[in-house]
């Protein structure tokens, strides 16, 4: 059978916070989608939509206009905004939109293909309440809507390979429902600082990734100056491709000063400028250029690094940053190895973190003792483990590949605060040394005390080894240092945190929230079926295994991770009792 293709816009849209809503109140929140829904059917029929499906708290749309798609998106978010204008702030139901118009292949009823990804991951980085259109739809609504467009710059959108310009929109007559700016976090009691992405001037999106480790590299150099308090690369680079207010980035991170800059990279030369701005005031207090080859581009980065702590600290001693400043390996193609490894594994898909562990294994033939290789090649087999990716007959030689990579890295960079983390993690998961592995997490963060990462696994390290307030502590630190990172995978860990404490309220509010923000982390499954049936809550138990099985096959994990007996006991027999419910 031929398959049939058309050009049409797609309208994707869910429910902001719906976990939330239904934890809350299940029966009443699954009462007002409906009605919803009732309520707006006539709006879609209106502007000749068709509605595609319906999953859950989400619905699909497909419009043969993309001035209709834009106009209905604009009708329902006044129809949201109308039904919940006598609803705490808790308790409305806001939606997130997306449209693109694209390509799409047609199945009887349903249409698949790139144009609905798109469609549904633009609705995935609308704010509540928001919608949020591709240029391609921009391009056909500019000055044939009655609404306001916002230039939100190029996205990266999950699993779409190429970055997109991507546009707000916001209705003119529209009630506007008042939003408070978050507060402005505290400045923390030394210089801080956060290197936002440097644009990429080579006119190839291909060098993104040499751009992105550019800066990455600098934010390590930084980091390991112990009186700078640096903001975590995950926090800075939520603002790539935006045009962007350095006030506003000051108030949102917390932080006194920003470094922006861009890099071109063309044959074998590099060019780097950099310029550093006083967040409070907007002042530019230092801007430089460095140009030089490929092969000197570590003495490039000791350069800027050199630079902007002269600004910031001018008591600090240029020998004493060239001490702390570690070089990963001179040979610059195991180095692009590992930056395509990184920016390919981000999304933590089975296939992309198989093809990232291809990466790192010609980057290690290249230069056997490359470090940062190693361990993240022996990190990146923890998560296959903690995904359920390893099964039985491969989970021996996993742990054992792992182990040795760990092993390695440690002998060839001891004094890297990324490789002792990395490595800690490792050993603390898969082996029973864990005072070896607190040891080796904690010289990490003597040598880098804004390590942002660093906390995120000390925090997992002290779970393993029952010690749980210290856990949940270093946890509250990593999402200080990273305030913009993905919270999902620390509450993750709080939640297990109090758990163990047996403070199950607590631990049902911390794992539903990481549940939200990262849905496909297997770990907050398993405790939260936990939670609910040591709760005795037998039925929302069943209902997360049955989402759990639908992820791995591997329900039961292997609890002897941790060091107390008790809290072994506590994860085996609350899974036994969740699965015994489900039957």
């Amino acid at each position: 059978m031929t398959a049939t293709r058309r050009l049409t816009a797609i309208l994707a849209a869910d429910v902001a916070g719906y976990s939330r809503l239904m934890g809350q109140d299940e029966a009443g929140t699954a009462r007002a989608l409906r009605e919803h829904r009732v309520a707006a059917n006539p709006l879609i029929a209106e502007h000749a939509g068709r509605i595609v499906k319906t999953t859950g708290d989400g619905i699909l749309i497909e419009f043969a206009s993309v001035v209709g798609a834009v106009e209905c998106a604009l009708a329902l978010q006044r129809l949201a905004a109308e039904r919940n204008t006598d609803l705490s702030h808790e308790r409305r139901m806001e939606w997130r939109t997306g449209v693109h118009l694209g390509d799409v292949l047609i199945e009887g009823d349903d249409i698949l293909g790139d144009g609905v990804n798109i469609a549904a991951r633009l609705e995935g980085i609308a704010e509540p309440g928001g919608i949020r259109i591709s240029e391609d739809a921009f391009r056909q609504v500019r000055g044939k809507v009655d609404a306001e467009f916002a230039d939100a710059g190029e996205q990266r959108l999950k699993n779409i390979a190429q970055p997109m310009r991507v546009y707000r929109v916001g209705s003119l007559s529209a009630p506007k429902l008042s939003v408070a700016s978050p507060p402005a976090l505290p400045l923390p009691d030394k210089p801080s600082i956060a290197v936002l992405p440097f644009a990429n001037m080579s006119g190839d999106p291909e060098q993104d990734y040499f751009a992105d480790g550019m800066v990455e590299e600098i934010i390590t150099a930084l980091s390991r100056i112990r009186w700078l308090f640096v903001i975590a690369r995950n926090s800075s680079f939520t603002y790539k491709g935006q045009s962007i207010d350095v006030k506003q980035v000051g108030r949102e991170l917390g932080v006194r000063y920003v470094l922006e800059g861009s890099v071109r990279k063309a044959g074998g030369r590099v060019r780097i400028t950099a310029q550093l701005i006083d967040a409070l005031t907007g002042a530019h207090l230092w801007a430089d250029r460095f140009d030089g080859s490929l092969e000197d581009i570590f003495d490039l980065q000791d350069k800027v690094a050199l630079s902007i702590a002269g600004v910031v600290e001018p008591a600090l001693q240029a020998a004493e940053i060239r001490q702390s400043v570690a070089r990963p390996t001179n040979d610059l193609t195991a180095y692009d190895l590992y930056l395509r490894a990184r920016s390919v594994a981000w999304t933590y898909e089975r296939e992309h973190l198989i093809e990232a562990l291809e990466l790192l294994g010609q980057a290690i033939t290249r230069e056997p003792r490359y470090g940062p290789a190693l361990a993240l090649a022996g990190s990146y087999r923890v998560d296959l483990e903690n995904y359920g990716w390893a099964d039985d007959r491969q989970a021996a030689e996993n742990r054992c590949t792992a182990i040795n990579f760990a092993r390695q890295a440690l002998a060839a960079a001891a004094d890297d605060p990324g490789v002792l983390g990395r490595a800690a993690m490792v050993l603390g998961r898969f082996s029973e040394d864990i005072d070896a592995a607190l040891a080796l997490i904690d010289r990490a963060l003597k040598l880098n005390p804004s390590f942002a990462y660093g906390w995120y696994w000390s925090g997992w390290l002290h779970l393993f080894a029952g010690q749980a307030d210290m856990a949940i502590h270093h946890f509250e630190t990593s999402m200080r240092l990273n305030p913009r990172g993905q919270r999902g995978f620390h509450l993750s860990g709080i939640g297990l945190a109090h758990l163990f404490n047996q403070r199950f309220d607590d631990a049902l509010a911390a794992l539903r929230v990481s549940l939200e923000e990262v849905p496909a982390f297997v770990p907050t499954y398993r405790t939260l079926a936990t939670c609910y049936a040591l709760m005795g809550r037998h039925d929302e138990a069943r209902s997360i295994l049955a989402r759990l099985t639908a992820l791995t096959p591997i329900v039961q994990p292997t609890v002897n991770t941790f060091c107390k007996s008790e809290h072994r006991e506590l994860l085996a027999s609350g899974l036994r009792l969740a699965a015994g419910k489900a039957k």
